[in-house]
């Protein structure tokens, strides 16, 4: 059975078709959680054990990409010292506790010391 309903990714035969395909199905999969985020937030405490299970989560995905790419990386970073990569997450790090938990500051200390590193030939 065909009809209007049996939309697909290769339905429509025209160039626009493609795009448009993918901004409404990428719109409907993340605006439906800001949505949600949005209906849900007056009834949600910062100390609720929803929550703070959410931020546990949150912050062991970003550590482990983090340790992932300081320990096994790929592609132009693998050229990259481990003594370099690990020097540049101290000074990171460092820079982040010293401004206060400034994230941008962190980030600029840690990029900083891995290019003068790279620039150095480590």
């Amino acid at each position: 059975m065909t009809g209007w309903l049996d939309l697909g990714f290769r339905s429509i035969d025209a160039a626009w078709w493609q795009w448009t395909f993918l901004a409404v199905a990428g719109w409907a999969a993340n605006d439906v959680w800001r949505f949600l985020g949005v209906a849900f937030s007056g009834r949600l405490t910062e100390d609720s054990p929803f929550f703070t299970a959410v931020k546990a989560i949150a912050t062991a995905l970003v550590a482990g990409v983090v340790a992932k790419l300081i320990l096994s990386p790929s592609g132009e970073l693998a050229q990259a010292t481990l003594a370099l990569r690990l020097a540049a997450l101290a000074a990171g790090f460092g820079a982040f506790r010293l401004g206060r938990d400034s994230i941008g500051l962190g980030v600029l200390a840690g990029e900083a010391v891995f290019v003068a590193g790279r620039l150095l030939g480590f």
